[in-house]
Order: structure tokens, then C-alpha cells, then sequence
């Protein structure tokens, strides 16, 4: 039985969705899933920029320790300019003197920098009482090598400084 409020030009027009009406929506709801989907890779480029950040704020403060844990040394001036690896002095197991315990914390923290962070290094400066830690490394993967801090990714890396007193 048809109702008598429909008119009766419209019975046989009304059969469901056109195909082109089903095309549509599903260009627009796979837009809207691309649109999502980038937004997920903005999130975890995001995220794991943050923990490069992190790790970098860790090395920074792991260095302070060791500066600290050894007055002879920052006495003697054996942290007044670390830079670059360095080597193993091999007095862990025997015991070491203040400058080989400096020479050693040079050594294991840039080694744990470049293990930790992409392109991961470190420097040490001091300006009177005052010591600044720069943590250097490629945040984007872009292939940087320079150290001039400038902020551009393509050619420098990604810096973090932080200053301190022993």
C-alpha cells in the first residue's frame, strides 16, 4: 500500500544510493583517513624528537655528575675542554689517578652519546666556575654533520647546552 502523501512520480525513483553518490563518499572518507594517517607520523617524529631531547638532557647531566664526583680533576683542569671520544685510559680495574678518571668519563660518555643519539657527541667548556655542556646530534636524520649549532637541520645538527657549577 502506498502512502497517499507521496506523490506518485517519485515511487519508482527512489531505489537507493547512486554509484556515484558511493564514489564520493568514499573519496571523502579516504581523505579523511590520509589526513589522519599523517597526523600519526607527525606524532611519532614528534615523539621520538622528544626523546632524543630527553636522552640529551640525560647525557648532559650524567657528565655534570662525573665533573662533580671528581674535584682533583676539575682542580687539575682535566675538564676544561672535552671534545671527540677520546680513548680508554684502562684503569678501571686497577685504579685510576684524577686526569685518567677524566680521560676515562671523556671516553665512556662520548662512546654512550654516540650509542644513545643519532650522530651523538658531546663537548665540555669552562669559563671560570662555570662549565657548559653542549650535546650535539642528528635529530632528523638529515645527514648533518656541522657543530655550529645554527638550528638549520640540513646542515647542522641539533644542539642542547646546558651550563653548571661543580
Amino acid at each position: 500500500m502506498i502512502p497517499r502523501s507521496t506523490p506518485l512520480s517519485t515511487i519508482g525513483t527512489q531505489a537507493g544510493f547512486s554509484m556515484m553518490e558511493i564514489l564520493v563518499t568514499i573519496v571523502v572518507l579516504a581523505i579523511g583517513l590520509l589526513g589522519l594517517a599523517g597526523l600519526q607520523v607527525s606524532g611519532l617524529q614528534n615523539n621520538q624528537s622528544s626523546y632524543y631531547r630527553t636522552v640529551a638532557m640525560q647525557q648532559s647531566y650524567n657528565i655534570a655528575d662525573r665533573v662533580r664526583a671528581n674535584p682533583a680533576g676539575v682542580q687539575a683542569g682535566a675538564y676544561n675542554s672535552i671534545s671527540g671520544v677520546g680513548s680508554d685510559p684502562g684503569c678501571i680495574g686497577t685504579g685510576c689517578t684524577a686526569a685518567q678518571m677524566a680521560q676515562y668519563d671523556q671516553y665512556q660518555w662520548n662512546t654512550d652519546n654516540g650509542q644513545l643519539l643519532p650522530s651523538g657527541q658531546g663537548t665540555v667548556t669552562r669559563n671560570g666556575n662555570i662549565f657548559t655542556v653542549t650535546m650535539m646530534w642528528d635529530d632528523q636524520r638529515t645527514g648533518a654533520t656541522g657543530t655550529n649549532c645554527s638550528g638549520n637541520p640540513q646542515v647542522d645538527l641539533t644542539c642542547f647546552t646546558m651550563s653548571f657549577q661543580p
